[in-house]
């Protein structure tokens, strides 16, 4: 029998009475079949706000926190079940698109964002160095390369041009950045997101350094 008393990673007050894992023997041996959805993404998004070994591995988590309200499961439930995406389970919950450097959890802050949304919304710097954003330097010619991929049709070719400055290239990747996004805006059934989305990438952002 579950222990009300006991701390999901101890914050997170476990509420509902129905079971959140079911465990059957298979083989002989003793193993988990079945656990649920919402618990998931509530009990890995207690994690993420309150591991501390976590948080030094992933520096921008360091500040995180989790509203009061959603110390409880059956507020998390809740708030999950009035979301526009009701394709919730193959989405991450995401608490960065609403809010600009936000830090904490909670429904004013959070949605539920596909893997296309939030593979867009990352911006990898490996490949750029010290580079703008979107921007690397082509050896051979001596010009700065823009790139960007499409979200929708990864096999369209990401490269964009050659520029002579490092500002002509990544506002060229900006542009393409900006209707990439639209292009995703126009596809959400949530408006908040569209909207955030839109302004994220907007043209009127310094995005040169994100």
């Amino acid at each position: 029998m579950r222990n009300k008393n006991k701390l999901v990673y101890n914050f997170g007050i476990n509420d509902v009475d129905n079971p959140v894992t079911v465990n059957k023997t298979v083989d002989g041996k003793r193993k988990q079949v079945y656990i649920c959805p919402y618990y998931c993404d509530w009990r890995d998004m207690i994690f993420r706000a309150t591991s501390q070994k976590f948080k030094n591995a992933r520096p921008t988590y360091q500040d995180c926190t989790i509203c009061e309200e959603w110390k409880y499961f059956s507020n998390f439930i809740k708030w999950v079940d009035s979301q526009p995406n009701r394709d919730w389970q193959n989405c991450a919950l995401d608490k960065d698109l609403l809010c600009t450097d936000n830090k904490i959890y909670s429904p004013d802050t959070c949605v539920y964002v596909d893997t296309v949304l939030n593979s867009f919304m990352t911006l990898r710097n490996n490949d750029r160095g010290s580079y703008m954003v979107g921007v690397s330097l082509d050896k051979e010619s001596g010009k700065y390369k823009a790139e960007c991929s499409n979200p929708l049709n990864p096999n369209i070719k990401r490269y964009i041009g050659r520029y002579t400055t490092e500002i002509e290239a990544h506002k060229a990747w900006q542009q393409r950045k900006h209707e990439y996004a639209c292009m995703l805006a126009d596809l959400q059934n949530d408006t908040r997101v569209a909207e955030a989305l839109r302004n994220k990438f907007s043209l009127d952002k310094d995005l040169s350094k994100i």
